[in-house]
C-alpha cells in the first residue's frame, strides 16, 4: 500500500511541479561560498545561509556520485549550448559540428539526424536533485540581431525522499544573413524518489525539443561580402528561402519559416530499481535515526518511449538550385520531406554488489526488448531488436583504481549482429605524478536510417552497405598539481558512411586510422592572471573521405579573483580560437547532412577573438561578451566595420560583431 501511495504522489506532485513551478523563486541567494571551483562542479560548492543552510547535490541517471553545482564564473560555455570547439552555420540554433574528429560511436538503431544535437535535451545529461529548499534559477541572455536565449530551471524536494526538476529554454535569434532565424523549445521534467527504508528508488524523465531553423543554402556569390551594397548583411542574396525584411524574422514566438528543417523529439523515461539482498545500517544523532541499506542484489527495470520527427519544407523552391544540386528535372511547388519514428524500450537489468559498502563497484547484466515504428512519405516499417549488455564498474574506496567496462551484443532483430565493447582502466600514481588512463572501445553497428534507400531522405542511397566498424583506443595523463592534462585517441574505421555531395550516400570500403593529441593547460601567470589552453593536434592517414583541421586550439587569459571585494567574483580577458586551413565539410540543407567536399579550401583572416567580463555578487550572475572583433577592418568600399567575416564552411560566413548579455539570478525559498 505504501509503494501504491508513494506512486500516485509521485505522478500527482510532478504534474503540480510542472504546471505552477514559477511561484516558488521569491528569496535572493544571500551567501555564496567556495567560488573557484571547476567546470562540471568538481571542486566547488554553491551554499547560502538565511535562517539554516541549503545543500543541493545531483546525480546523473548512470552515476551514483553526487555532486555539487558549480559557482565558477570563468567559463560562459557552462549556461551556453555550442561548445567553443564547435562551428555553427552562422547563427545560434543553426546546423553545427564540432572540429575535433568524434565519430558516432552507438551500436543499435539510430535515426541519424545529429547536426542539431547540441540544442537537443537528452537524458544521459539530465540531471536528478536532492535539495533541502526549493531552488530556482532564471537566465536571460541577449544579443545582437535581437538574438535571445530564456533558460529557467525549479527543484524541490517534495519530500524528503523525493525530489522534482523542471527547466525550460527558449533560444531565437533572426541571424545576420537571410534566412536562417531559428526558434528552438525546450522542456525538462525529472524526479527521483527513493523510499524511507532506502531500498526502492525510481527516476523519472519527460523531456522534449521543438527545433525550428530556416534554411539559405549559404550565400549566392562570395563576392558580395567585399561588395558596399551589402554593408547590411541581412540583404546579401541567399541560395534558397525568399527575401524578406529583418522585422519579420524578429517573433520569437509566431515565428513562420517559409524554407528550412524542423526537428520534434520527445523522451519519456521511468527507470524502477528495487534491492532484493542487503544490509540494513543506521545512523543515530540526537534526534534522529537515518536509515541505511548497503545492496548486495538489485533488480531495474527500465521503460523508454521516444520519438523522433524530421522534416524538410520549402514553399517557395527555387528551380535552379535544385535542378543543379539534386537532379531535380521539374521542382514541384512546395518540396516536403518528412521521417517519424516512434521507439518503445524495456529493459530488465539484474546488479551484484561484491562490496555492499561501495555501491560504485558492481556488476550488471540485463536484456532488452526494443520495438519501432517507422513512417515515410512512401510508407511505414515496423521493426523490433533484442540485445543483451553488461557492465562492471569499481572506484575503489581509496580512489585509486578505477575501473569501467561494459558491452552490449544485438541477439536479433533489424541491427542483429550490432556490438560495442568498452574498457577503461584508470590509477592513481602518486599525488605528484596524478592519474594514468588507458581503453579500448571496439563498436560494430548498422548504418542510421538516414542511410536507407526507405528513408524519405534516401533518394541517393545507391544500395545495401556494410557495418561501419571502429576501433578506439585511448589515453590520458592528469597531473591536477601542475594543472595539466594530455591524452591521446587513435581511432581506426572500416566501412565509413558518408555523403559526398547534395545528397549522394557513400561508404568507404578502405580502413584508414585518425590520430589526435590534446593537452589542457592552467598557467597561472601572475597574481589571479591565468592562460587557460586547449590545444588538439589530430592527423588522418590512409585514403579518408574525412577532412579536418589539422590543428585546433582554444584559448583563454584574463583576470579571476575579487578585486578586493568581498562579495564579488569576477573574470575578464580575451578568449582565442584558431584552427588550420582545411577543406571543410559543406552542409545539405534538404537531408540535413555535412557532407564531404573537396574543392574549397577554408581559412582563418584571423583567429576568432571574444573580449569577455563575467562576474557574481552574491546570486547575480552576469556575462558580457564582445565576439567576432577579429572582423574589424578600415575599407574603401564600407569605411570601418566589422565585416572582415570568416568563413566556417563553403558558402557559409561568420557574422562581424556580436555582443551578447546574459545575466542568471538565483533564488531560494
Amino acid at each position: 500500500m505504501k509503494g501504491r501511495k508513494g506512486i500516485r504522489r509521485f505522478l500527482a506532485g510532478g504534474f503540480l511541479i510542472m504546471c505552477c513551478f514559477t511561484a516558488y523563486a521569491q528569496n535572493p541567494l544571500s551567501r555564496f561560498q567556495n567560488m573557484g571551483g571547476s567546470k562540471g562542479g568538481k571542486d566547488s560548492t554553491l551554499q547560502h545561509r538565511v535562517d539554516d543552510t541549503i545543500s543541493i547535490n545531483f546525480r546523473f541517471l548512470d552515476s551514483s556520485r553526487l555532486q555539487k553545482i558549480d559557482s565558477s564564473v570563468y567559463d560562459f560555455y557552462q549556461r551556453y549550448p555550442i561548445p567553443p570547439t564547435y562551428v555553427d552555420l552562422g547563427n545560434l540554433g543553426n546546423a553545427a559540428h564540432d572540429l575535433i574528429f568524434h565519430p558516432f560511436m552507438k551500436p543499435g538503431w539510430d535515426a541519424g539526424w545529429h547536426a542539431y544535437d547540441p540544442y537537443i535535451f537528452t537524458v544521459d545529461e539530465t540531471k536528478f536533485y536532492h535539495t533541502t529548499k526549493p531552488y530556482s534559477e532564471l537566465g536571460y541572455l541577449i544579443g545582437s540581431k535581437s538574438e535571445q536565449m530564456i533558460n529557467v530551471i525549479h527543484t524541490q524536494n517534495i519530500t524528503k525522499n523525493w525530489n522534482a526538476m523542471f527547466q525550460y529554454r527558449l533560444i531565437s535569434s533572426p541571424g545576420a544573413f537571410n534566412n536562417q532565424n531559428t526558434n528552438h523549445n525546450n522542456y525538462r521534467f525529472s524526479s527521483w524518489y527513493q523510499s524511507d527504508n532506502k531500498r526502492y528508488q525510481a527516476f523519472l524523465v519527460l523531456l522534449g525539443s521543438k527545433l525550428e531553423s530556416a534554411e539559405n543554402g549559404g550565400i549566392r556569390y562570395l563576392k558580395d561580402l567585399d561588395s558596399n551594397v551589402y554593408k547590411d548583411r541581412f540583404t546579401i542574396p541567399t541560395q534558397i528561402g525568399a527575401s524578406e525584411s529583418f522585422s519579420n524574422a524578429l517573433n520569437p514566438f509566431g515565428v513562420e519559416i517559409t524554407t528550412g528543417t524542423f526537428y520534434t523529439t520527445a523522451t519519456y523515461m521511468l527507470r524502477q530499481q528495487y534491492d532484493l539482498i542487503g544490509q540494513k545500517d543506521s545512523i543515530v544523532t540526537d534526534s534522529t535515526v537515518i536509515p541505511l541499506f548497503y545492496p548486495r542484489v538489485r533488480v531495474e527495470h527500465t521503460l523508454s518511449y521516444q520519438t523522433y520527427h524530421y522534416r524538410y519544407l520549402d514553399y517557395n523552391p527555387d528551380t535552379t538550385y535544385y535542378i543543379n544540386n539534386f537532379d531535380f528535372i521539374a521542382t514541384p511547388d512546395t518540396i516536403k520531406l518528412s521521417d517519424s519514428w516512434h521507439n518503445l524500450t524495456n529493459d530488465l537489468s539484474l546488479y551484484s554488489f561484491p562490496d555492499a559498502r561501495n555501491p560504485q563497484q558492481f556488476l550488471k547484466a540485463g536484456v532488452m526488448f526494443q520495438s519501432l515504428h517507422g513512417f515515410y512519405d512512401a510508407g511505414e516499417r515496423t521493426l523490433f531488436n533484442i540485445a543483451l549488455h553488461g557492465e562492471y564498474r569499481n572506484k575503489t574506496r581509496n580512489k585509486k583504481w578505477d575501473v569501467e567496462a561494459f558491452g552490449n551484443f544485438y541477439l536479433s532483430g533489424y541491427n542483429a549482429g550490432d556490438y560495442n565493447a568498452y574498457i577503461s582502466l584508470q590509477r592513481q600514481i602518486s599525488k605528484n605524478l596524478g592519474y594514468l588512463q588507458a581503453g579500448f572501445e571496439n563498436v560494430n553497428r548498422t548504418l542510421s536510417t538516414a542511410w536507407n534507400q526507405e528513408s524519405s531522405f534516401g533518394f541517393g542511397v545507391p544500395g545495401f552497405f556494410k557495418k561501419e566498424n571502429i576501433i578506439h583506443l585511448f589515453g590520458s595523463i592528469n597531473q591536477p598539481l601542475l594543472k595539466l592534462k594530455l591524452s591521446g585517441d587513435y581511432y581506426l574505421l572500416n566501412d565509413y558512411p558518408y555523403f559526398l555531395d547534395y545528397y549522394k550516400a557513400a561508404q568507404e570500403s578502405n580502413p584508414f586510422n585518425i590520430l589526435r593529441i590534446s593537452a589542457d593547460k592552467v598557467i597561472n601567470v601572475g597574481r589571479n592572471w591565468v592562460l587557460r589552453a586547449n590545444l588538439v593536434l589530430q592527423q588522418r592517414a590512409g585514403n579518408s573521405p574525412v577532412n579536418i583541421p589539422l590543428f585546433v586550439t582554444h584559448d583563454q587569459f584574463g583576470y579571476e579573483g575579487k578585486l578586493g571585494f568581498k562579495n564579488l567574483l569576477i573574470a575578464f580577458g580575451l578568449e582565442f580560437r584558431y584552427y588550420t586551413p582545411y577543406k571543410a565539410d559543406a552542409y545539405s540543407p534538404v537531408i540535413g547532412q555535412f557532407y564531404t567536399q573537396t574543392t574549397t579550401t577554408i581559412s582563418e583572416k584571423l583567429p576568432d577573438i571574444t573580449g569577455y567580463l563575467n562576474f557574481r555578487i552574491r546570486s547575480f550572475v552576469a556575462y558580457v561578451r564582445a565576439e567576432n572583433l577579429n572582423t574589424a577592418q578600415l575599407s574603401k568600399a564600407y569605411g570601418f566595420g566589422f565585416t572582415n567575416n570568416n568563413l566556417v564552411a563553403p558558402d557559409y560566413p561568420y557574422p562581424g560583431l556580436r555582443i551578447r548579455i546574459g545575466i542568471f539570478w538565483s533564488f531560494v525559498n
